[in-house]
């Protein structure tokens, strides 16, 4: 059974200790850092409240699935049927104030989460000050779906209200079967769909089902397809009947149907988890610990693979990378942390062009890589676009942010590649306010 997440004990600062953290940062202010073709917002003053530490609170990643059937109903809003697993560490406030205008840039590339059913004052703050890219949603934050669509009518109009007036990425995973955070479509599982009489059809009508249940309540981005190629019947990918089969092509084709049937009603898809988890076990979870899957190059490129060359080819607009370990890519950091994979194969080797997104910071394969702002730091360094701050604290979204612009300002993040990242985010974004 699932641990349920450990609320944070954190409180919002008194009215005293907000202004003075106001007058530090404000005083910190240098001139706007120039990035190019993304132009810093008009200067506005920084949240009051620390971009503090994330404690112990935490949180389960975006889409593994530990849960049983019975664990897991319609009606549940939230990113993952998994266990909540500890970071273990405490993020520090950096020891130099970063500038406002660095702070917004970073904001840009966060996706935060909240506790309880409705939206804190200090996200909506957040959100109005253009500092925020979007908003994942649990369970706990849609206990009926008029609350859910009050949460998202609030969410939306703070964006509206931010300085670019951009929406929000408001996302959740709905691939059907046991991971479907909404009630409604897909009811069949990537499993069933494979098995189905007509596979491709199935998996065509999944996505526009998809994509009908979220558009109805007002998110536009689902944290699927999952286009993972398991390697034997009943591991850890097959057993929750998150994959459409055993053969790449099969699954290339299903996943690319899912995601071009979902993308045509105007529902951004995630296609995960780069390079694949298809080879993991059965107990081999990165939300809960670390995972290496040794499997040889030439067999990780011709499986593993091959459903994101379709999936690239068919217009998919982000790509989420997998936590585990992939020694024949990078030896020492998971795939989320690894230049070689984001940058080398994703991007260079794949050709992919969209937007890249972090499984959740806060997994428990990610123990021996610092607190948040490490994380968050190391993976924008690798390639990650979006962040996502899933442990349901705004203090984590916070402290990622923070580190990033900490970083940017120190020179540790490249600002022509910062530039990059922040202009795929907010461009997707655009594209979806359009449709």
């Amino acid at each position: 059974m699932p641990r349920p997440p450990r609320r944070s004990t954190r409180r919002t600062p008194r009215r005293a200790v907000r202004f003075a953290l106001l007058a530090l940062l404000l005083a910190a202010v240098g001139p706007a850092t120039g990035l190019g073709p993304v132009a810093p917002l008009a200067v506005q003053a920084p949240p009051d409240r620390t971009a503090g530490s994330v404690g112990t609170n935490t949180g389960t990643d975006s889409d593994t699935a530990t849960e049983t059937a019975a664990d897991t109903g319609t009606g549940t809003v939230g990113t993952n049927p998994g266990t909540s697993t500890p970071t273990g560490r405490t993020t520090a406030v950096p020891t130099t104030v970063p500038s406002a205008a660095s702070l917004r840039l970073a904001g840009r590339r966060i996706v935060y989460s909240y506790p309880g059913d409705t939206p804190p004052p200090e996200l909506l703050d957040t959100i109005r000050a253009g500092r925020a890219a979007g908003v994942i949603l649990f369970k706990e934050n849609a206990p009926s779906p008029e609350q859910l669509q009050l949460a998202v009518r609030q969410l939306k109009a703070a964006a509206q209200e931010s300085p670019s007036g951009a929406p929000l990425l408001l996302m959740t995973d709905q691939e059907g079967g046991k991971v479907r955070r909404l009630p409604g479509a897909p009811v069949h599982s990537a499993r069933q769909t494979g098995a189905a009489a007509d596979p491709a059809g199935d998996a065509a009508r999944s996505g526009a089902g998809a994509a009908g249940t979220l558009a109805d309540a007002g998110l536009n981005v689902n944290l699927a397809p999952v286009l993972d190629v398991f390697d034997a019947p009943d591991n850890f990918i097959d057993h929750f009947e998150r994959s459409y089969g055993g053969k790449p092509e099969v699954v290339a084709e299903l996943g690319t149907a899912f995601l071009a049937a979902q993308q045509r009603s105007g529902v951004a898809a995630t296609a995960k988890h780069f390079p694949g988890l298809g080879a993991a076990a059965r107990e081999e979870n990165t939300d809960e610990r670390p995972v290496v899957l040794p499997v040889p190059l030439a067999e990780l490129r011709a499986r593993g693979e091959e459903p994101y060359r379709a999936a690239i080819a068919g217009g998919v607009r982000l790509v989420m990378a997998s936590w585990a370990v992939y020694p024949a890519l990078d030896a020492d950091r998971p795939a989320g942390l690894s230049s070689a994979v984001v940058q080398g194969e994703l991007r260079r080797r794949l050709g992919f062009r969209g937007v890249t997104v972090t499984d959740a910071l806060e997994a428990g394969a990610l123990a021996a890589f610092g607190d948040t702002g490490d994380r968050a730091v190391a993976a924008a360094r690798a390639g990650m676009d979006l962040l996502l701050c899933s442990a349901r604290d705004i203090q984590q979204g916070d402290a990622a942010a923070a580190a990033l612009a900490a970083a940017l300002d120190s020179g540790h993040l490249d600002a022509g590649e910062f530039s990059g990242a922040v202009g795929r985010v907010d461009t997707l974004r655009t594209s979806l306010g359009r449709l």
